[in-house]
């Protein structure tokens, strides 16, 4: 019989297998022992499923339930027992799972007809973990496409139906849990018993599916309430719904009609209308407010915001002027370290408070002060002759991340700021059961914006990422709430637009590049979306900061 070599990185020696195993086998014979059970395993920087087999040399590094793409198959296994433990008990309704949030995922249960009750809860908890504790095995099925599509029709997944017709292909996977078939737009565990611990809380009007803390499966996440941010989610969710672009199936349906200018002009309304309703707020408080604090993620669209809202508190009659949080930055060598001793620019420790309190002190006395710049080339701050003094009536905006964390401002009052946070809270879902992370659509933003402004290929964004991600969980979204608003920079019509600039750069990045099976997923994700020409897209919209094109001067 053929055999095959492969190298595995857990245990840093070189085996021969014979053609066809699985990596099931190949993780028993070598007795992988990791965190957690072995889940799945990274074949040539690709993400595979313990089912996959062997046919080629390989290189093989297996992962459990803890690692990124671990948890993504513990997440996408957990929804699916949770459907079909939905159709189990109530078979008239369908899961509908439309945003992440307070740690978990926000499901609706479509035609329930009623509030949803603790017992209802209940009784679908009781049978999502007897199907767990069943370990039925997920099967993964090749199927010719139109005989997927009329099986999901048949389930009334009439949107995941669509989005395989738009896709063309002639053959289509179906994931099955029994006779129960679905798509998840991803791997998913060998089986049910893999998933240890979850929860479900009644949350708001429908229910928070709740997953375990990354570094400790045995507990499970904490659940903040995040009223405000669940209200903005809320508020743009049922505008896509009344314009019928709630998923990808549907924005692609405007676009294969050629309507993709009308989402644009809508989209783009709704932002100007939302900037001009803040600017309202901050006129009618203006016997108060002095300071205005505009706080958010990277590539939330942070500096192109406070730009529009400057124009619109001038229309106001207002006079706004702009600092940066980032010039006030310590100089490097005074600079915080993290826990792998990186300078920790994302840390508050990263911004000389007192300083910036001494300044907007200064100039909420009419005072006259020198603004200062800092060279990030060199890691030092210096001044460059820029002056500033406030007048009675004239508005300071400060952009930053840290514009909501109450240790930013410890000298001046309250009742002289308003608080702005800005998130790109993806508005449509990919169907159903699938909602689209924001964090998704902010790396694809930035991996734009480092390559054309930067010159960063996208490997260097991607692998920059994590390190961003735990800056942002640590400092930026624990404050979220204190904001006064919330302003939703994500656009309708935007995953289409950045595909175009997206995917070129996604296919630079190499095979033997750690950073591949990133960038993979990532142009899996983007092949669901038809393309929208941006042609129509004005020079004034947030868009344009990652795109180029504005007329605003960075």
């Amino acid at each position: 019989m053929k055999e095959i070599e492969i190298y595995c990185y857990n245990t840093r020696t070189k085996h021969s297998y014979p053609l066809g195993t699985s990596l099931q086998e190949i993780s028993r014979d070598l007795n992988i022992q990791l965190e957690n059970t072995v889940c799945g395993a990274i074949v040539n920087n690709q993400v595979r499923e313990l089912s996959f087999c062997l046919v080629k040399p390989k290189q093989i590094e297996f992962f459990d339930v803890t690692h990124t793409d671990g948890i993504r198959m513990y997440i996408r296994s957990l929804i699916f027992v949770m459907y079909s433990a939905v159709k189990e008990v109530f078979p008239h309704v369908s899961l509908n799972i439309r945003k992440g949030i307070s740690n978990g995922y926000f499901c609706e249960l479509s035609g329930f007809g009623r509030e949803v009750t603790e017992p209802d809860i209940q009784l679908i908890h009781n049978e999502m973990q007897e199907i767990i504790n069943n370990d039925i095995s997920f099967i993964k099925k090749g199927w010719p496409t139109a005989d997927a599509v009329e099986h999901l029709m048949k389930e009334g997944l009439e949107e995941k139906a669509q989005l395989f017709e738009q896709k063309g292909h002639l053959f289509s996977s179906l994931y099955f849990l029994n006779d129960l078939g679905n798509y998840f737009y991803g791997h998913l565990l060998p089986s049910t018993g893999y998933i240890t611990n979850f929860g479900l809380k009644k949350f708001f009007d429908g229910i928070l599916l709740r997953i375990p803390k990354p570094d400790n499966f045995d507990e499970l996440q904490e659940a903040p309430k995040q009223k405000k941010l669940f209200e903005i989610y809320q508020e743009h969710k049922n505008w896509a719904r009344i314009l019928d672009v709630d998923t990808v199936a549907n924005l692609n349906e405007y676009t294969l009609q050629k309507k993709g200018g009308y989402i644009i002009k809508i989209s783009e309304a709704l932002h100007e209308k939302k900037i001009a309703e803040i600017a309202n707020k901050i006129h009618d408080r203006n016997g108060d407010i002095r300071v205005v604090l505009v706080a958010g993620p990277s590539a939330s669209g942070k500096t192109t915001f406070s730009k529009r809202l400057s124009v619109q508190l001038a229309v106001n009659g207002l006079r706004p002027f702009q600092v940066s949080l980032d010039d006030y930055f310590v100089d490097r060598e005074h600079t915080p370290r993290d826990e792998h001793g990186n300078f920790d620019f994302e840390a508050i420790e990263a911004i000389d408070i007192e300083f910036f309190n001494e300044q907007l002190l200064e100039l909420l006395k009419g005072k006259e002060v020198q603004l200062p710049k800092f060279d990030f080339y060199r890691g030092q701050r210096f001044m460059n002759g820029d002056r500033l003094r406030l007048r009675s009536g004239d508005i300071l905006i400060v952009e930053g991340i840290h514009g909501m964390n109450p240790h930013l401002l410890p000298r001046i009052e309250d009742k002289n700021t308003f608080k702005i946070f800005i998130s790109a809270l993806t508005q449509i879902s990919i169907d159903e059961q699938t909602h689209i992370s924001t964090s998704d659509n902010r790396l694809i933003r930035r991996i734009i914006r480092d390559s054309k402004y930067r010159g960063y290929p996208a490997a260097e964004t991607i692998k920059r990422w994590p390190s961003v991600r735990r800056g942002e969980e640590r400092n930026i979204f624990p404050y979220q709430e204190n904001a006064d608003v919330m302003f939703n920079s994500a656009t309708l019509y935007e995953l289409g637009v950045l595909k175009k600039y997206a995917d070129p750069l996604l296919k630079l990045v190499l095979e033997n590049q750690r950073e591949y099976m990133e960038s993979m997923r990532l142009l899996k994700f983007l092949s669901y979306f038809k393309p929208i020409d941006e042609e129509e897209i004005p020079p004034t919209s947030l868009l344009r900061e990652f795109l180029g094109g504005s007329s605003f001067l960075y």
